[in-house]
């Protein structure tokens, strides 16, 4: 789905403040998401996204009445037009600041102390996309890489599986990372609701210590993450796990580009060269 496209069914889905091509495409992937006057609006790949869509718009509900900063609902359930999910959103007020790890772990503070959801919420499938991801590389990427990938999703996600958590499993939001909070007059929104599941809560923090380890956060900012969250996960003894999966996983994704972005490929290659080698103190650049 490109912009045209999904202006195309915007148009379609007649939201009022969207007419006239006045909406603002904020971001295009497997939504395309536009800003339209005091509204968001997110238009879906494909029908395949349906239900995901009334998830997210479930859980949008569920957090509200729970009292949890996130993104509102404007429409409570999701619209199918001309075959793609629209849903529609209250847009937030124009950002204060960037948001910091601390902001993340005060949200993941109450998503963590929250109970089990009035509807299911699935498992994080942390490595479920490995698969997809690694065949729309295709030739591009050398084949044993691939197979490299492919053991090493099969052996984390056995490893996994196993695990003994520190903390009681439950709610989390499943791409804990600065970029998902919006930082409001209020304070500190969570957005992007897509990937909230019910698993280990482990999962959220993993993703700031490989911040810390690969992607070049400061220690002093993965620091008042923690003071701030009550806890280190590197203390237990699973957070090898949950971040070798994790790692694997962010290196398939990035290999989908490869076939068009040389910069992709040449990222793709270093991150596998750093596991192979068994190298932490490589560092990964985001893509």
């Amino acid at each position: 789905m490109d912009e045209a496209r999904a202006r195309d069914v915007l148009a379609a889905a007649g939201v009022p403040a969207a007419g006239a091509g006045d909406a603002v495409l904020l971001a295009l992937g497997e939504n395309a998401v536009f800003a339209a006057g005091d509204l968001v609006v997110k238009v879906g790949r494909d029908a395949e996204l349906l239900e995901r869509a009334r998830r997210e718009l479930d859980i949008a509900g569920w957090l509200a009445e729970a009292g949890v900063p996130a993104v509102r609902a404007a429409e409570p359930e999701p619209r199918l037009v001309e075959g793609h999910p629209v849903t529609v959103w209250h847009r937030l007020p124009d950002a204060v600041r960037p948001a910091e790890p601390r902001d993340l772990a005060e949200l993941l503070r109450l998503v963590h102390a929250l109970p089990a959801a009035p509807f299911v919420l699935p498992p994080r499938e942390l490595l479920g996309g490995v698969e997809r991801w690694l065949r729309l590389a295709g030739e591009a990427i050398d084949p044993e890489d691939a197979a490299y990938l492919r053991a090493r999703r099969d052996g984390f996600a056995a490893a996994a599986a196993a695990l003994t958590p520190r903390l009681t499993p439950g709610p989390i939001h499943g791409d804990a990372l600065p970029r998902n909070v919006h930082i409001g007059p209020k304070g500190p929104v969570l957005v992007d609701l897509e990937t909230f599941s019910t698993d280990l809560r482990e999962h959220d923090l993993v993703v700031m210590a490989l911040s810390r380890d690969r992607y070049g956060l400061p220690a002093e900012a993965y620091d008042t993450f923690t003071e701030t969250y009550g806890w280190d996960v590197r203390e237990w003894e699973g957070c090898s796990v949950l971040r070798g999966a994790r790692e694997t996983a962010s290196c398939a994704w990035v290999s989908q580009h490869a076939p068009s972005n040389p910069k992709a490929l040449a990222e793709f290659r270093r991150r596998v060269a750093s596991l192979r080698d068994g190298d932490e103190s490589v560092r990964w650049y985001p893509f």
